[in-house]
């Protein structure tokens, strides 16, 4: 991992190095690391091998892949399934083979390192030590430290299937000269899709799932969005303007309106400029910020409207106290009803399993969902969540037979206490986690 470090303080000590010996780092080693950090309970690609069936001779296996990594491997096609979405349409997912997996997150490794120095401070998406939550952070900061009047919450149509294979080439030729390495990732891009007994070949797009597919969105992002955006901000407005970007979900915020249509046109521009598109339907400017609320009251306007980002419906504001402004962030509405009658489902499903089995179950769900959306000012929402989980796992006991009817409140709270978290903030206060952040 020492060599590891001298790639990211070459990256940093020269922006313009390119690095033509990346593959000797690609070692049996790194490639066992690469397989201990795999979701151990994910599916199987289309070779259908999991992550314990290649743990059987494991050290054979990997001496194996090392000897085929430099020319001999060949990956294979992704197995595409589709999963629903809260909008009722459904995401491909491209699930790799095993092997490709381990491949894939070693290479990740060894890129990062250059990578993490490349990329700007308001790219949050799937980077090392960053999460949604920074991303969160940075969002409430700026519009509430910033003099931020306009939101643009913009959607990029499709964007890991319209990725253009050439122009993400050229991308990673900015900083990679090893072709042994690009090869490899031309090997995984080429591999296509299998699905329905059909091999699907593009020259666009990378399948969500795939273990090097976050890293490869960013570096196409970085140079379409990030590096042409700092500079517009810095050349071309007149006020503040904030960016944040997690993935390809990316939020704008500018001090005048005028700044923020300009650039709505320029960014239509330079997306179609690389074979991406911004959807019209789910891309908006809104009058938002400290300001919004009077503007709007003085024009007649009823109170200012509402952005979601990140599972969070962001809220003008007050503190209660002294009346300054804040921003409110809940649960976005139907993501919290579609969760709620996913568990309702689930509960139903297993409930003639042994009551233990349930509540185990049940506090690895309600937890799971506190670690994510208990920040402050969310706390109605986590309580109603909590509460109707508590009400479908009553009805659902009350279900198991004729004699489980006679289960009263007062006993079942007693399963309540023992298994359901209590409701509690997991999350500081955004200021106080981005300054130690940053």
């Amino acid at each position: 991992m020492f060599k590891l470090d001298r790639i990211r303080k070459a990256a940093k000590r020269d922006k313009s190095l390119k690095f033509n010996n990346l593959m000797h780092h690609i070692t049996v080693e790194l490639l066992k690391a690469a397989y201990q950090k795999l979701k151990k309970e994910a599916a199987a690609g289309i070779d259908g091998v999991i992550w314990s069936q290649y743990g059987e001779n494991l050290e054979s296996k990997l001496e194996n892949l090392f000897s085929r990594v430099s020319g001999r491997y060949r990956a294979k096609p992704s197995k595409r399934i589709w999963i629903p979405k809260t909008d009722g349409s459904q995401r491909p997912i491209g699930i790799a083979a095993l092997e490709d997996k381990i491949v894939q997150a070693a290479v990740v490794k060894v890129l990062n390192q250059i990578y993490e120095e490349e990329f700007v401070g308001f790219s949050y998406g799937f980077r090392p030590k960053r999460s949604q939550h920074n991303a969160l952070d940075a969002v409430w900061v700026g519009i509430t430290r910033k003099k931020i009047g306009w939101i643009l919450d913009t959607d990029i149509r499709s964007f890991f299937d319209n990725m253009d294979h050439i122009w993400l080439k050229k991308f990673l030729e900015h900083r990679i000269a090893d072709k042994r390495m690009l090869r490899l990732i031309s090997k995984w891009l080429k591999a296509g899709v299998f699905e329905e007994d059909l091999r699907l070949k593009r020259r666009l797009g990378v399948p969500q799932g795939a273990v090097i597919s976050p890293l490869l969105s960013n570096i196409y992002l970085h140079y379409v969005l990030d590096l042409w955006v700092n500079k517009w901000r810095k050349t071309k407005t007149e006020g503040d303007v904030i960016i944040v970007r997690y993935a390809d979900d990316s939020l704008f915020g500018f001090q005048y309106r005028n700044d923020a249509i300009d650039f709505m046109h320029k960014l239509h521009e330079r997306m179609a400029r690389f074979s991406l598109e911004i959807h019209q339907d789910k891309t908006r400017l809104i009058e938002f910020g400290r300001f919004a609320a009077g503007n709007r009251l003085k024009f007649g306007k009823e109170k200012p409207e509402t952005f979601d980002f990140l599972g969070f419906t962001h809220i003008c504001s007050e503190t209660s106290k002294k009346k300054f402004f804040t921003i409110k962030r809940k649960t976005v509405a139907k993501r919290l009803r579609a969760k709620i009658k996913e568990i309702g489902i689930e509960i139903m499903r297993i409930r003639h399993k042994p009551v233990p089995e349930q509540g185990k179950w049940l506090r690895s769900v309600v937890q799971g969902y506190f670690n994510y959306h208990a920040v402050p000012g969310n706390f109605k929402a986590i309580d109603s969540f909590r509460t109707q989980v508590i009400r479908a796992w009553f009805k659902a006991l009350r279900r198991r037979s004729h004699k489980a009817r006679k289960l009263i409140w007062k006993r079942f709270q007693r399963l309540v206490k023992k298994w359901i978290p209590s409701k509690r903030l997991m999350h500081p206060h955004p200021y106080q986690r981005l300054c130690v952040k940053t």
